[in-house]
């Protein structure tokens, strides 16, 4: 019986270590997550700063390519092919606007002077561009229920889903020292050093 009741003891022990490990260990597993990124980051940083010194550059004339990744360009090919689709959604992806504040601040690295400035700039411009979005499909959800017949909090998970993929995105492919054209600071010459994300 003691036997028993130490076994029962041992694996409910067992279980709440388990179950703290799973409800703390994940959170402690992001935030040594993103201390390892933000660390991984501020060397990007660093460097871009440094080669901003080192070779006095000089900010080109900005120019953009709207939505990255090719988005734009799809969105026009399929409203020139779809009238129906560019009736709905536009000609252009309807929160390309929110793209072109996000490639101004990224073509000029936001007027960043050290790199932490530098890392909290580029986070802020990121951080924009997923709220602008959101904002967009805020504004465009009543439209859009009433077009597909989906409830607006339909629309705006759609939204956020979108919201979310494009911030994910821009803060895997948009570091400074990638040598990218979307980079961080792509209206200065590469950095010296070209620093490939791991």
């Amino acid at each position: 019986m003691r036997r028993r009741y130490a076994l029962i003891l041992g694996l409910l022990v067992l279980f709440c270590l388990a179950a703290f490990a799973v409800l703390f260990g994940e959170e402690v597993f992001q935030n040594y997550t993103a201390k390892t990124q933000r660390n991984i980051e501020l060397k990007a940083h660093h460097e871009f700063i440094q080669s901003l010194r080192k070779n006095s550059s000089r900010l080109g004339a900005f120019s953009t390519d709207g939505c990255s990744g090719g988005l734009s360009r799809a969105w026009r090919a399929l409203s020139d092919r779809f009238p129906a689709f560019a009736k709905t959604h536009e000609k252009a992806p309807p929160w390309e606007t929110c793209c072109l504040n996000h490639d101004r601040s990224y073509h000029s690295a936001g007027g960043a002077t050290e790199a932490h400035e530098s890392f909290a700039l580029r986070l802020s411009a990121d951080q924009a561009l997923r709220t602008c979005i959101l904002a967009t499909g805020r504004r465009r959800s009543a439209d859009l229920s009433a077009t597909f017949g989906l409830s607006e909090d339909q629309i705006r998970s759609a939204y956020e889903a979108i919201a979310s993929a494009m911030f994910d995105a821009v803060r895997i492919g948009g570091l400074p020292c990638t040598g990218l054209p979307w980079r961080w600071g792509y209206g200065y010459p590469p950095c010296a050093v070209t620093i490939v994300p791991n």
